[in-house]
Order: C-alpha cells, then structure tokens, then sequence
C-alpha cells in the first residue's frame, strides 16, 4: 500500500516541500532513496525503537521510501517523524485521511519523545505558501513556528500524540502568538548602556553618527581604552528592528538553530563578535552543505571584529564584496545560495603591535618600522569600505572615578531614529538605498552638494592633511549624516570640518 507524508528541506534560508512516498509491499527489506544522508539512513533503528517502545511497529514486509524530489539532497534528523508516520499510514496500523493535510517534521528518541530541529522559521512560511493546513513539529519549536499567521501549528512531545491526533481524533493544543504584539514585547535594550562609559565623548559621538548613517567604523587606540566596550553598546542606539527585519534576521538564525526556544522572533539587533581565528568559510558561509557564516549572522546587525590585523589578511579579503554588495553567494557544482549580508562592520585595532605607537608617556613604543608592518596588514579595498576612523585614547583617572553616569543609550536612539527618518524620506524611491552609507557616488553628488565656503575647507584639508582621494567621498557621506543629526537640509562647513576629524588612517604617518 502506498501512503504520502509531507515534510520540507531548507536550502540557504528557502525551504522545499519533501514529499515521502512510502510503499508497502510482499517481501523482505528497508530500501530508503532519494539521495538521504547517514542521519537520515540511521533513522530507521531509531523509528523502530520509537514505536516499539510506543506499542506498534515496522511491518516485516518490503518498504520502499522515497524523499522526492530525489535529485535533491536530503540530510539531517528531521524527517523521523515524517518516516515513522508514512511507515504506520501504509502500513494500516493508524487512520491517514487527513495525514496529507499536514506537515510533519521531527526527530526521535528511542522512547518516541521528540527533539527540537533547526530551519522552522523558512518550513512554517512555505507550509503556509503551499495551503497546508497545519504543522506539527517538536513543541520546542512550536513558538517559533507561530510566527507564521493562517497556518495551524502544533508543538508535541512525543509520536504518541500524534498517532492519536491521527488514530483517535484525539485533539492537540494549537500554539498561537500574536507576533506583533510579541515582537513589540521583546523590544527591549540589550544589557549594555552607553550611560556605562566613563569620558569619552567624542567617540559617543562619533558612534552615534555611525548609528545614524550605517556607516562602518574602525577604532585605533591601545590596550585598555574602552574600543570593546564601545562597540558592544552599539547596538543600543541603532534604531528598533522592523518587523520585517525581525523575520528576516531569524530565518537566518532558525536554519542555523540559534533561536531560544522560549522566544519566537528575533527583536534584537544582532551583535557578533567572531574570534580573530576565524577561517574565512566560518566568517563568509559556506562548507560542503553550505551554512550562513558570521556576517550573515549579524545580517541587520554589527559585525564586530576585534584587533582586525590579527585576522588572516584571506579572511578580511573575502569580506569586501559582501561588504560592497551587501549579500554573500556561495557557489557549488550543483547549486548556488545566497544569504543576505548587510551588517555594520565596527574594528578595532591596536595602532601597533605593542599597542602604544605615538604614546609618549608608555615605555613599549613600536618603532614607526614595526608600525608600518603590522598596519600593512589590512588592505587599502577594505579600509576604503570603512567610512569612519576614529582613534581612542586612554580615560584619565579624574573620568573612571567620577560618579555622575553619562547620558543613556535610549537618549542616543532617538536621535539615530530621528536621522534615519529624514533617510527614508530621502531615499523612498529607491528600493535598495536606505541610509546614507549606501550611496554611491552618483548618489553623493546628488545629495551632498556644498558650498563655496565648506568646498574651500575640504580642498585645504586634503592638502594640508594629505588625505587620500577615497577619503572625498567617504568625508561627504559622514557630513550628510552629521547634518541630518542637526535637522540641516545643507551641509554647512562645520558639518565638513567635523568629518574631516574622522579620517586618522588616511592621514600622512599612518599608511604613509
């Protein structure tokens, strides 16, 4: 006899319905096609442990499962509740008049209670699309799962439930949220706080404008002058994710299993901050069976990388057309996938391999050799990527003992929110351009005109300061963001001025 379970694969962050086809015939043997992998080859001593241990069984007659379609690979845990269902339908030991109705994902455990599974967020959305009418899956994910309106989901924990919902009409719990009011819920700040940080100001400021523009940002300053702590309350003051945004981030974060099983949506900015060991399939994705790597993790979020010339300089050069195209596209002989990629990139650096190049009062001066060296390791196309650099000096002792707090993160992001309004409005007819780091440089000459006087100070800071011709640009782009802070329709030239402070590396005694 033959029976169809339905249950999805995901391929990047799409999922694709798996339709199994389980025939029951005369004879002897457990023949599983379709290209599965060893999870799923295994699978079979698990089902049969499950149901005997639920009282059923597998038939000792021949069966033939096929996962179509069977060109595509099929790999992981997922599908065995999908086998086992398939296997008690064809089998007729269970009633299967509405098991087509369904789509069933889970793995087992020997005693038939389920574990959670990773990618639901993507399989929810296309059960949804296809007209399934409900899910059923492991109720660790049921929350997860919900997010997805018009489509009736099920969290069990074990095969037993669902033999009965089957078997016995024997109803299960529905798991319903409002997402909206959910995510609303969730908006809450990260546990860092800018009102944290003793003195330095101008890199709040500095932050702040990054904030509201989306520029990326690196910090140049020794061991022990806060680069960390900034760059960890960043996210505080960017604005609130969209909803779309949220649903966006934690697809990409389901298929890797990186969502609390309490929480549905992400509503948090994401903020990751890989070790400088990191290989470049690890930061960028991919494997053999691609996976998001980090900067996709961090996909509407800030990428952190700390002390940036101790990552491999391969690892920092595959970041540059993600950085530029703000997605990734990781290719393979039979299939390409593309993850979506548009974080803000915060470094920080030492400005020496000792750490205290140009500090007069530190006895471990590198010499301006060992500086120029270990400064060579990150390449001029991705600083050219890096729109503000700023350096940090020390907090002095008067600051760190001070007991007034500073202002707060939630202060900051009404102005980050307030600036990134006036950028929606500037920008509304485009679909791709959202914030000023965006724009490229037809873009620029559009909307960062000056005039004589600020175009005066720009020409004689780039001679003066020998600024190098990608900091033009990179200098308008800040200031445009610096005047929508002030409500300015114009740049004016202190809006320039300001700017021109946050080019250090361009400068004559740095790169050279």
């Amino acid at each position: 006899m033959l029976k169809k379970v339905y249950g999805s694969a995901v391929f990047g962050i799409e999922a694709t319905t798996i339709t199994v086809e389980v025939n029951i015939a005369k004879g002897i043997g457990y023949h599983l096609v379709g290209l599965p992998d060893n999870a799923i080859r295994e699978s079979n001593y698990r089902i049969a442990s499950a149901l005997q241990n639920n009282g059923y069984k597998i038939p000792g007659k021949k069966i033939t499962i096929n996962m179509a379609p069977a060109d595509l690979r099929k790999e992981g845990s997922a599908y065995d509740l999908t086998l086992a269902l398939g296997i008690l339908a064809a089998s007729n030991q269970i009633q299967s008049e509405n098991l087509e109705k369904y789509l069933i994902m889970g793995e087992l455990s020997l005693d038939g209670s389920l574990q959670p599974i990773n990618g639901v967020l993507p399989i929810a959305i296309k059960a949804r699309e296809e007209g399934f009418k409900g899910f059923i899956l492991p109720e660790q994910n049921a929350k997860e799962a919900a997010v997805v309106n018009n489509l009736e989901v099920y969290g069990v924990k074990n095969i037993r439930q669902v033999i009965n919902f089957f078997d016995a009409d024997e109803p299960l719990e529905q798991t319903i949220i409002d997402t909206r009011a959910e995510f609303l819920q969730n908006l809450a700040f990260p546990e860092f706080d800018f009102s944290d940080v003793k003195g330095q100001e101008s890199i709040k400021r500095c932050m702040e404008i990054a904030a509201a523009g989306g520029h990326n940002i690196i910090l140049i300053g020794p061991p022990g002058s806060g680069k960390t702590m900034l760059a960890k309350r960043l996210p505080s003051i960017l604005p609130p994710l969209t909803l779309h945004e949220a649903l966006e981030t934690t697809k990409i974060h389901s298929v890797v299993g990186n969502i609390k099983h309490k929480s549905g949506l992400i509503a948090e900015r994401p903020f990751r901050n890989p070790h400088h060991t990191i290989s470049d399939v690890a930061l960028v994705g991919g494997g053999s069976y691609p996976q998001p790597g980090e900067i996709s993790l961090a996909h509407n979020g800030v990428l952190f990388l700390d002390e940036l010339p101790e990552f491999k300089r391969s690892v920092l050069e595959v970041m540059r057309q993600p950085l530029e195209d703000r997605e990734v596209t990781i290719s393979r002989a039979r299939f390409t996938i593309t993850y979506p990629s548009s974080f803000m990139l915060v470094a920080s650096m030492n400005p020496s391999p000792s750490g205290f190049f140009n500090d007069p009062n530190s006895p471990m001066a590198s010499s301006p050799v060992e500086m120029q060296r270990y400064m060579g390791k990150i390449s001029g196309p991705l600083l050219d990527r890096i729109d503000i650099h700023i350096e940090v000096t020390p907090v002095p002792f008067e600051k760190l003992s001070e007991e007034r707090k500073g202002e707060t993160s939630s202060a900051i992001r009404e102005r980050v929110i307030k600036a990134r309004e006036v950028q929606t409005e500037r920008f509304k007819s485009s679909e791709i351009l959202h914030y000023n780091a965006q724009m490229n440089t037809k873009q620029i000459r559009k909307y960062c005109k000056l005039d004589a006087e600020a175009l005066h100070l720009l020409k004689n800071a780039m001679e003066r300061l020998n600024l190098s011709a990608r900091a033009y640009d990179r200098i308008l782009k800040v200031a445009r963001t610096i005047a929508d802070l002030e409500a300015q329709k114009d740049i004016l030239p202190n809006h320039i001025g300001e700017a021109i402070q946050y080019r250090s590396l361009d400068r004559e005694g740095w790169l050279g």
